[in-house]
């Protein structure tokens, strides 16, 4: 099969790799239709972060179920699926309490499973992990489109906006507009806040955050001081702030913006934080609660898979290029150079 290889920094290349079978009674092979390229991807591609050479890569697939393991009772083959960004078991006891991302033998997957930027993945514990489209939907491309997002950064935006505690009538801040900022939006709106204050540094993208439901936007850098502004308009902060960028100024702008006794809700791949740590001191002043982390998207997934598909939630705007697996490489670079939000691939 074909599938997305990495090779070292801004050398993705696609190319044949083995194709994934069923090793165990509880796997699932997909045969995958669709499939992104996530922000968090580019942390390897511009050599942030370690990865091995000649690794597989990819973790949003969306496809078609082509075989099953014989202990397989919740999908067959034929079944339209997608997947979250992690493998979890659904019966451990963090599964069962809704942290699918601390599944006691959760995994990933881009090993030898497939790597879900590929024409096949195999999903182990296939019946905790795959979350089944119904059929009506299975062929609706507008829908496909839309429903692609949950096995990411819609469930991640969301868990940030419950993680921050927001609710009908509040006001939020949301710090980024990337694509997991622009859900946040999203979530923020679907949880009825009736103030939703967009921070980012791309008008294009404030533009989208304002469809998506943003009463007011802050565009950074030049001579906006955000802190100031969005402290003006929120009268000293908001008590709800969602933190979707990882870095340590957007944190450390999260707290900033966020009023004595609320909440930041952080849902960023933390990345160069580790120096520049938490405003801890700050945070203890003010009796700010931080909380949040890997977003367990399977726990979401079914309820916002209903929204989408009944037409009140539509996070396909942010996919702003399309290519097909082949082409895969002009998508990194599309989203390594900010042309693309986010780009879906079609496969």
């Amino acid at each position: 099969m074909r599938a997305a290889v990495f090779h070292g920094p801004r050398d993705v290349q696609v190319e044949d790799v083995p194709k994934p079978e069923i090793e165990a009674p509880t796997d699932v092979v997909v045969r995958v239709t669709h499939t992104a390229i996530c922000g968090s991807d580019l942390w390897f591609y511009r050599g942030d972060s370690d990865r091995d050479a000649g690794s597989r890569v990819g973790h949003e697939p969306m496809g078609i179920v082509e075989a099953v393991g014989e202990d397989v009772r919740s999908v067959e083959p034929g079944d339209r699926v997608f997947a979250p960004f992690v493998i979890s078991c659904g019966s451990c006891e963090f599964c069962r309490r809704g942290l699918y991302t601390s599944c006691v033998d959760g995994d990933g997957w881009s090993g030898d499973n497939g790597g879900a930027q590929g024409e096949f993945v195999r999903a182990r514990h296939a019946d905790g992990t795959l979350v089944r489209v119904p059929d009506r939907y299975a062929d609706d491309e507008d829908a496909l489109r839309s429903v692609l997002p949950l096995t990411d950064v819609m469930g991640t935006g969301h868990h940030a906006a419950v993680s921050a505690g927001v609710d009908a009538g509040d006001t939020c801040v949301v710090v980024g507009d990337g694509a997991v900022g622009l859900c946040g939006v999203l979530a923020a709106r679907r949880l009825g806040a009736a103030r939703i204050i967009a921070v980012g540094h791309h008008p294009d993208r404030l533009e989208i955050a304002d469809d998506f439901g943003a009463t007011e936007t802050v565009l950074g850098g030049g001579e906006t001081d955000v802190v100031e502004r969005v402290t003006e308009l929120t009268g000293g902060g908001a008590e709800h702030v969602i933190e979707c960028v990882g870095a340590a100024s957007a944190m450390e702008q999260a707290v900033d913006v966020c009023r004595p006794g609320g909440t930041v809700g952080y849902v960023g791949v933390p990345h160069g934080v580790e120096d520049a740590g938490v405003p801890i001191f700050e945070m203890f002043g003010d009796n700010i609660t931080l909380a949040g982390g890997v977003a367990p998207v399977r726990e979401y997934a079914d309820d916002l898979m209903a929204d989408v598909l009944q037409g009140t939630l539509d996070p396909s705007p942010i996919f702003t290029k399309t290519v097909d697996l082949e082409a895969i490489a002009d998508g990194y670079r599309a989203m390594d150079e900010r042309e693309a939000i986010k780009v879906l691939v079609e496969v």
